[in-house]
């Protein structure tokens, strides 16, 4: 039985813009790859809201570290999400697919503000809209952006595309018996130390009861897939589904 979503936040990070090993920072076939199965979807009749992250091009964290004041580092970092929402944007645009980008920083040349009314009336409409420059505020991740406006426009879901295929019990990439879950409570994934979303997004999701879908975006056609409902990657969930009992990992 698929997963029943009306409206879910599609939350991408940067990088996974860019092919691996290039110099350039967003690839025009990985985008164009997304926008296509983003399109499959939407045209299902899916409200879909999407949040990029600005990592192919800059990393707040990163520069702070390196002397950089935080606030500052973060702010660059935010203009580093519009760029990618408005590549995300042309191409799904190129593919006939309403979309509108909306900025938590007024930039009103290439986007409109954040409304939560206006964006939940683009929803109803069918438009995809991407939220671009995280939440406005520096010290806040992506991933907090992505948890905060699916709160705000009641998503059902977050959909989390990583490079992995859902969330294990160990780093994966360094232990070969990590086991991968695929459905887990928010309580246990804490309780465990699991790496989900970071802290505050955990949270907003766990308080304010938005599931999480944890899956690989590098498999073609997974965007697509987890976003009509189709069982792929970790369900980070409130409780576990009803015919499941027990923690259920594979691996």
């Amino acid at each position: 039985m698929r997963r029943q979503f009306k409206r879910v936040v599609l939350k991408l990070s940067g990088e996974a813009l860019r092919e691996p090993g290039s110099h350039d920072n967003i690839s025009p076939e990985i985008v164009e790859r997304i926008a296509e199965e983003v399109k499959e979807a939407q045209q299902s009749g899916l409200e879909i809201g999407l949040v990029v992250g600005g990592g192919n091009f800059w990393r707040g964290v990163s520069a702070s570290n390196r002397g950089m004041e935080r606030a500052t580092a973060d702010y660059m970092g935010m203009l580093a999400t519009v760029m990618n929402a408005l590549a995300i944007q042309s191409m799904l645009e190129a593919l006939e697919v309403p979309t509108r980008v909306q900025s938590a920083i007024e930039m009103k040349n290439v986007a409109e503000p954040f409304i939560r009314r206006v964006a939940i009336r683009h929803l109803e409409l069918g438009r995809v809209v991407i939220f671009a420059a995280g939440t406005g505020n520096p010290f806040f991740s992506t991933d907090t952006t992505a948890a905060l406006r699916a709160s705000e426009i009641g998503a059902d879901a977050i959909l989390k595309a990583t490079k992995v295929d859902g969330v294990y019990d160990k780093d994966p990439m360094q232990n070969e018996d990590a086991r991968r879950f695929e459905y887990i409570t928010f309580t246990e994934a804490l309780n465990r130390g699991l790496k989900v979303l970071d802290a505050t997004a955990f949270s907003l999701c766990r308080d304010n009861n938005k599931p999480i879908i944890v899956f690989d975006m590098t498999e073609p056609g997974n965007i697509h897939r987890a976003l009509i409902g189709e069982h792929v990657g970790t369900l980070v969930s409130a409780k576990l589904p009803p015919e499941q009992t027990v923690l259920s990992s594979v691996g």
